[in-house]
């Protein structure tokens, strides 16, 4: 009989309404054959001979992966196929136990049978139907769909599945006509279009696969007569390249048959009465910031399939916690797309799965061929791509090979520039990428305002190779990067505080670049790979350098930054003219970049110089400005603060009308925080104060955009510093409050450290309050996944502290790992801070050499840059060291140090570290049996403070006085 074949003798096994061939390595329910991978067959038909009995993991994998090592999740894996195709747990039923930490055992009773031979149904026809595709295993994923689809064309009678070739329209479609054979009396028809050459045989296939007399003129007529009083369902697999007569033809059953319902597969919808459209989703995959262990990552679809694919071609490998990432990348980088993880998974025996990960991107990746049985078109990659790229006229074909230079998604705007040429202008683009969405060939994302495009990763590799082959890769990929050199440029020409957008660094961007092309860094990327290399251009990679710049910026690329922007500068004179304009964006953002990265102080100066002469030759009024403040900068950097006290006088004094009001004050706050650094603090109180009481910010956050962070918060952040030294605790500490929250309601990182790491943590210290400063430094910790700089800072601090509060070893270790963190010049004139805080705990720590060493490396610094703010409490520290060395004329040299600390203090009008200074100085005369003039020296200190007497340092001066015989009236 046809369909049927002859089965052996063998012993047929029964439970519930199912029967197990062991012979046959058959499952059946009710007569149908269930499909069911080799491998689970195996571990059903070992569990069903052992009935009521535990079988442990590792029996069952000996049994199924005989001299393969495997891991335990593959069993789960096949466990879970057993149970979805015996319906386990549904209705009550129950087959296969976990005995947990033991195995699995099989429940449900059993009966055996010796059956004669007999014919059966291998599954692969129905009753009355014709053959189906033969289906090797199971499906993977597409569970729902197949639901929702089966629901829909009951209830509607038509359904066409769209999606991409490759990703699974015919196992689907396959598996709702098996699912329906009840539904329809076993009156389900498989007509594959795929096979005909000619359109105009679209019906007469139909009449044909339902065994009807067909009239060769014109067999609709008596198809649909046929058709008209029966119900039946049709599946019509692979539409697309036949789709304008088999579209016509389902809307003619679909009206004039009221009882036939049509289930349709095509890569396009038919877009007729009727039809309801399912677009068919890739398998779901793990996201790049996923890290999951192995069998987490089963959970996903996609990875599913590879690993079930690659255990049932005898690929000899263990799915590890290390190969999980590696096959999610492979899934995504396929795009989910089922077939290409077939095809992937086929090649693990030969290359592993490492290797399959390195080909994917390769043209390897397409030729991989599949199953023998399979349909030519579904052999291998190119082969499902080749069918999709010959139904397309011309104008989409070249269409699609030039999209294929985006390296991710892009907008209509961009399609139309870079596929526009002297064949195809922007009309067609347009009509020509509706035709390539509707054919599932380009993505497309309306999910914002901005529509975005994308190829799937295979498809584009295809289609390079295409463009590649048309001898016109070159030209498009000029164009590509001529169009996001123009779109960058674009922004770069806006007026400041017109339509920029700041991020936290305060680099600038257009406001709609996010939506414009949300990816654009990757397409500067594939365009300056082409235009840096040898058929590229080099001027037009300059240029594009230039003007990618600011993206680099805003998105915090700053090593890619500076290594592309010396990459554009070695082409100078060489390959590349001069261009003043674009050699001014380059050099400043050049200064930019080493300023958040490299932290040179030689090179950001060096890259500052070139633009301030640049501007100068091109009388930029902002660019002068920029480079004024980058020269200061420099300086600052490098610890030249005598060339910073230049620079910033120069700024602060420039004639009316080469400077803004705002700008200018802005001179006078770094001329304060320079007179600062430079220990001169009544002066540099005058500058900052005159900056706090004129300055108001220009409209657009222009500011935070010219020298990167808030200008506002910076002055107040010095001033804290400031009115501390001069003797203002309490005042210190209500603009430091203030400061820091401002900062943190801006919500920009570069102005938040620069309160925390040069105002408010070092001002805490200070004032002793240790709670408040471990508060702080949490919170940079916190901050830091968002902005390293923090954590480096947050490292010093919480070293500082450590030392202070005496838990010296940690503190030690965590202020060393922190000045590591950056070049000695991103610390600026915190240096000598923390060098004078190491100091003093390598000498608890026990280590006196080292501690001097330290101290004398901060005083030689202090002395080499003018950096003489914390010269007096340098001074202190190092009379400590020298005390407790307890050498015969330690006294004597720390009294000096002492009187030297005092000395500077006075000079300085540092009124906090003189009290300090004082009160060390005073504790060495009592101990010297010189009370009186240990009161002399600490007393009118003490008395001309005004405020903060809580603080550490007042506390524990008037204790000392205290002890020396003076008395307070009560407060």
């Amino acid at each position: 009989m046809t369909g049927e074949r002859s089965a052996p003798a063998q012993e047929t096994i029964s439970f519930g309404p199912f029967e197990l061939s062991s012979g046959e390595r058959i499952l059946r329910r009710d007569g149908l054959v269930l499909p069911l991978g080799g491998r689970a067959l195996d571990i059903l038909i070992y569990l069903v001979g052992r009935p009521g009995e535990v079988v442990t993991k590792k029996e069952l994998i000996d049994h199924a992966w005989p001299d393969v090592v495997v891991e335990e999740g593959s069993v789960r894996v096949h466990i879970a196929a057993i149970r979805k195709a015996l319906g386990d747990g549904q209705f009550g039923s129950r087959y296969i136990t976990n005995i947990k930490g033991r195995g699995y055992c099989f429940v449900a009773p059993v009966s055996r049978s010796s059956a004669a031979s007999r014919p059966v149904d291998d599954g692969s026809t129905s009753k009355k139907g014709p053959a189906f595709p033969p289906r090797l295993s199971r499906m993977i994923g597409r569970e729902v769909a197949v639901d929702t689809i089966s629901a829909q064309l009951v209830a509607g009678r038509f359904v066409t599945i769209v999606g991409a070739g490759g990703i699974g329209k015919t196992t689907v479609a396959v598996s709702i006509g098996r699912r329906l054979f009840e539904e329809f009396g076993d009156l389900v028809h498989f007509i594959d279009l795929g096979s005909l050459k000619d359109p105009l045989l679209v019906a007469s296939a139909t009449g044909v696969a339902l065994g009807l007399p067909i009239n060769e003129r014109d067999p609709v007529p008596s198809l649909i007569a046929a058709l008209r009083h029966r119900r039946m369902l049709l599946v019509f697999d692979s539409c697309e390249h036949v789709i304008e007569t088999a579209s016509v033809l389902a809307e003619r059953i679909f009206n004039e048959a009221p009882q036939v319902h049509i289930l349709a597969t095509s890569r396009e919808a038919l877009n007729v009465e009727g039809e309801q459209v399912h677009r068919l989703a890739p398998l779901e995959c793990p996201s790049e910031e996923a890290h999951l262990t192995a069998q987490a990552a089963l959970a996903f679809p996609a990875v599913r399939l590879f690993m079930e694919r690659a255990t049932a071609n005898e690929a000899r490998l263990a799915f590890s916690d290390a190969d999980a990432p590696v096959v999610a990348e492979i899934c995504r980088k396929l795009d989910g797309i089922a077939l290409a993880i077939e095809l992937a998974a086929g090649r693990v025996g030969a290359y592993g799965i490492r290797k399959v990960a390195t080909l994917i991107g390769q043209r390897f990746g397409l030729l991989w061929g599949g199953r023998r049985n399979a349909l030519p078109r579904h052999r291998t990659l190119t082969a499902t791509l080749d069918w999709s790229y010959d139904l397309l006229p011309e104008l989409e074909r070249a269409t699609l090979r030039r999209l294929s230079v985006f390296a991710g998604i892009f907008t209509l705007e961009a399609a139309r520039s870079v596929a526009a040429a002297n064949d195809v202008d922007d009309a067609l683009v347009v009509s020509a990428m509706i035709g390539l969405v509707t054919k599932s060939l380009v993505a497309a994302d309306a999910s914002d305002a901005t529509t975005h495009f994308r190829l799937l990763d295979t498809t584009r590799a295809y289609a390079s190779q295409k463009l590649v082959e048309s001898g016109e890769a070159d030209r498009i990929a000029y164009r590509h990067a001529v169009y996001y050199r123009e779109l960058l440029n674009r922004v770069g020409a806006k007026t400041l505080g017109s339509d920029v957008k700041l991020d936290r660094t305060g680099s600038v961007t257009e406001a709609s670049i996010e939506t414009h092309d949300r990816r654009v860094i990757d397409e500067v990327r594939a365009a300056l790979g082409w235009a840096y290399s040898d058929r590229g251009d080099p001027t037009l990679a300059v240029d594009l350098t230039a003007a990618a710049a600011p993206v680099w910026i805003h998105h915090l690329l700053m090593d890619e930054c500076r290594e592309r922007i010396e990459q554009a500068i070695a082409l100078f004179d060489e390959k590349v003219r001069r261009d003043a304009r674009r050699d001014l964006r380059l050099f400043s953002s050049l200064a930019v970049a080493h300023l958040e990265s490299t932290g040179d102080a030689s090179k950001i100066d060096e890259a500052w110089s070139h633009t301030a002469e640049l501007a100068e030759e091109l009388n930029d009024s902002e660019y002068r400005i920029r480079s004024l403040w980058g020269l200061w900068l420099g300086r600052h950097f490098k610890g030249d603060y005598q060339g910073a006290l230049q620079i910033a006088t120069r700024f602060a004094t420039l004639p009316d009308g080469a400077v803004e009001a705002a700008d200018r004050f802005v001179g006078e706050r770094i001329l304060g925080v320079t007179l600062h650094i430079l220990g001169d603090q009544s002066r540099a109180r005058i500058h900052i104060e005159n900056m706090l009481q004129g300055y108001v910010a220009p409209p657009g956050r222009i500011h935070v955009l010219r020298y990167h962070f808030d200008q506002s918060v910076a002055a107040r952040t010095f001033y804290t510093q400031v009115l501390w030294l001069l003797g203002f605790p309490d005042q210190a500490r209500a603009v430091g409050d203030r400061v820091l929250e401002d900062a943190m309601v801006q919500g920009q990182d570069v102005s938040l450290l620069y309160a925390l790491a040069f105002g408010v943590c070092p001002l805490m210290l200070e004032l002793g309050d240790f709670d408040a400063t471990e508060a702080l430094i949490s919170r940079m910790f916190r901050w830091s996944a968002a902005f390293r700089p923090m954590q480096v800072w947050g490292q010093c601090y919480a070293g500082v502290l450590g030392i202070r509060r005496a838990d010296t070893a940690r503190g030690l270790s965590l202020l060393r790992d922190g000045l590591s963190g950056f070049p000695k010049s991103n610390f600026q004139n915190r240096y000598v801070f923390f060098l004078g805080n190491l100091a003093m705990g390598a000498l608890d720590a026990g280590d006196h050499h080292g501690a001097l060493v330290t101290i004398d490396e901060a005083l030689d610094q202090s002395e080499s840059n003018d950096d003489r703010w914390y010269v007096a409490e340098l001074m202190r520290i190092k009379g400590d060291l020298v005390l407790r060395q307890n050498e015969p004329e330690a006294a004597v040299s720390a009294e000096a140090l002492f009187s030297s600390s005092l000395d500077w203090s006075r000079k300085q009008n540092a009124r906090c570290w003189e009290l300090r200074t004082a009160i060390s100085f005073a504790r060495l005369m009592k101990q010297q049996g010189r009370p009186n003039e240990a009161r002399e020296l600490l007393e009118p200190i003490y008395l001309r403070f005004t405020e903060g007497f809580a603080t550490k340092d007042l506390v524990e001066a008037r204790s000392l006085l205290t002890s020396l015989g003076v008395t307070f009236a009560a407060s």
